[in-house]
């Protein structure tokens, strides 16, 4: 059970056609960052469109406990008087990040270099995550940490006194790693330099670049390398924040999938270590539309117009690709289970340490509402059941996971049978208005009896 809430069992009925227009929240990845920023920069920083989820929230108040001041205006609109860099004190409290993965591990980058001890801690689901891929390249910085076997939390680091930069080749695709790294630089003298072999979600880099620090990216040999020099002065920045496509995934799938349904998405962040899944789906034959194409704050951006697509067929996704897509392998497999023939998924080992290992949560709820699936360590397939031929029937395990307690959800809305989930209350970590925006939009969710 959450730390946040208590279970909230519910069921997807067969929905009619799907209309209208579907306003998801702020990109959760931004989010995170423009606090984190925010609170290592001198002055005050305004966000504008910040989700508002428990994810963020809690990253809010960690921001707080390490001394700068945050404060919400209006929804959405929030500022951060900041403590610059070097500037964060030591906590009174154990920071709790609930279950947000990026939050506890940007955060732990950020204060790694700061001569403090803060003790980190989250629910059942984040305490199960993990981080040694974080502790490790924070040592080498100087920092020390102590957690339960494992590298798991809770975690107490003791920051480093004298921090030295390092040189870091990122041993798995993980933009959390990269961006701890790049964050534990941030008080550190000299150039640090993380390389990474395959692209990923490169928020860090240009919000940095946007702040004021000294950032350059170069292709090498050895692949992406990254190098960031050492305590600047940030300057604080009027952000607003691009909506989520890792949350737009779910009304574009939802409306490809359900019979005579056309919604339009606006304003989605379209950054192409993101957008994976939309090319994915494009190939996949999706009548998928991208509208009103332009960039705001350095940030790609377009309106998505999806509409039920009877025809998708299975495809190959490509491994490259996985980095840009890798949250959003739960909703494509459900878009898979409505689609002809097999869709294969390579390169995805990275699903087995999500919020739960989102293979097996996937492929097990998908066989028990009718669908064929094949996995193995690294690599899973989708035998399609064609348009509107899924089953359905089961009740799915959520698993703590705001990304499989949706996508069953959004099965259960083109299935034959309706399909229920165990727990929805972790949706609120990332979407906290995806039941309202879904009903509006014509799906029918109820809240269930059943514990």
């Amino acid at each position: 059970m959450s730390s946040h809430a208590v279970a909230r069992p519910m069921i997807a009925y067969k929905s009619g056609p799907l209309t209208g227009e579907a306003h998801v929240p702020g990109d959760k990845s931004i989010s995170h960052r423009s606090l984190i920023l925010g609170a290592l920069s001198v002055g005050t920083t305004t966000i504008k469109g910040l989700l508002e989820g428990d994810d963020v929230l809690d990253t809010a108040k960690a921001m707080r406990a390490f001394g700068a001041i945050v404060t919400q205006h209006a929804a959405g609109n929030w500022s951060v008087d900041g403590v610059g860099v070097g500037g964060f004190c030591e906590p009174d409290t154990v920071i709790d990040c609930g279950n947000s993965g990026t939050g506890v591990r940007l955060i732990m980058g950020a204060m790694a270099t700061h001569p403090i001890r803060a003790t980190f801690t989250g629910d059942a689901s984040l305490n199960k995550r993990p981080m040694a891929r974080i502790s490790d390249p924070l040592a080498l910085f100087g920092a020390q940490t102590y957690g339960r076997s494992g590298g798991r939390l809770p975690m107490t680091i003791i920051g480093a006194e004298t921090p030295t930069p390092v040189r870091y080749e990122v041993p798995v695709p993980s933009a959390q790693v990269k961006s701890a790294v790049l964050l534990a630089g941030l008080n550190t003298p000299g150039k640090t330099v993380v390389i990474e072999q395959e692209a990923t979600r490169d928020h860090t880099e240009r919000m940095l670049r946007g702040f004021g620090a000294e950032i350059s990216v170069q292709i090498t040999d050895a692949g992406r390398e990254i190098t960031l020099t050492g305590q600047p002065e940030l300057q604080p920045q009027d952000i607003t924040v691009p909506r989520d496509p890792s949350s737009a995934a779910f009304p574009v799938c939802a409306a490809l999938i359900t019979e005579g349904s056309d919604v339009l998405v606006p304003n989605i962040g379209l950054n192409p270590t993101r957008s994976g899944l939309f090319t994915t789906l494009r190939e996949m034959g999706a009548d998928l539309e991208y509208e009103n194409e332009r960039v705001e704050g350095g940030e790609p951006v377009a309106d998505l117009r999806a509409r039920f697509s009877q025809n998708m067929r299975g495809i190959e996704v490509p491994s490259e690709r996985a980095a840009s897509m890798i949250d959003e392998y739960p909703i494509l497999s459900v878009v898979a289970a409505n689609a002809q023939g097999d869709t294969v998924m390579r390169g995805v080992k990275e699903l087995r340490v999500k919020e739960s290992d989102r293979i097996d949560a996937m492929a097990t709820g998908l066989r028990a509402n009718g669908v064929t699936v094949e996995d193995g360590p690294d690599w899973w397939i989708v035998s399609g059941c064609g348009a509107q031929a899924v089953p359905g029937g089961a009740k799915c395990a959520s698993h703590l996971d705001h990304r499989i307690a949706m996508s069953f959800l959004i099965l259960g809305m083109a299935s034959k049978n309706p399909v229920s989930i165990d727990d929805g209350s972790p949706i609120a970590t990332s979407f906290p208005i995806f039941e309202s925006l879904m009903a509006a939009l014509g799906a029918r969710l109820e809240h269930s009896q059943e514990r």
